[in-house]
């Protein structure tokens, strides 16, 4: 089992920028790719970006590509988001997901989840 907590979330102007955070425990943070999603209200769930078990290889959804960073440091079991211009389409729940292996995009191949984290942009 691994757990997920996320944190960092909270109310951001538009342009603005937030960094959420996802501490992880239980088995060996370096064994899994980490993923961030995220569900806006009415939306379904979305995904944002992934890093890979060493953190080498990312990957972003168009909507969020040059905005979002995502980065993981394995000594401390933590997988970051740097969001930066902020836009009131960026306002949801985001999760933070792991899978064994290499990341990915669907969300269905992602074991364990966070309870999630509330961002609101406002314009």
């Amino acid at each position: 089992q691994v757990q997920l907590v996320e944190s960092g979330g909270g109310l951001a102007q538009a342009g603005g920028s937030l960094r959420l955070s996802c501490a992880a425990s239980g088995r060996t943070f370096s064994n899994y790719a980490l993923g961030w999603y995220r569900q806006g209200p009415g939306k379904e769930r979305e995904f944002v970006a992934t890093i890979d078990w060493y953190g080498r290889m990312t990957y972003y959804a168009d909507s969020v590509m040059g905005r979002f960073t995502i980065s993981r440091d394995n000594a401390q079991n933590t997988v970051y988001l740097q969001m930066n211009s902020l836009k009131p389409d960026d306002t949801a729940v985001y999760y933070c997901a792991a899978k064994i292996g290499y990341g990915g995009t669907n969300y269905r191949d992602y074991e364990y989840w966070g309870q999630g984290t509330q961002v609101t942009v406002s314009s």
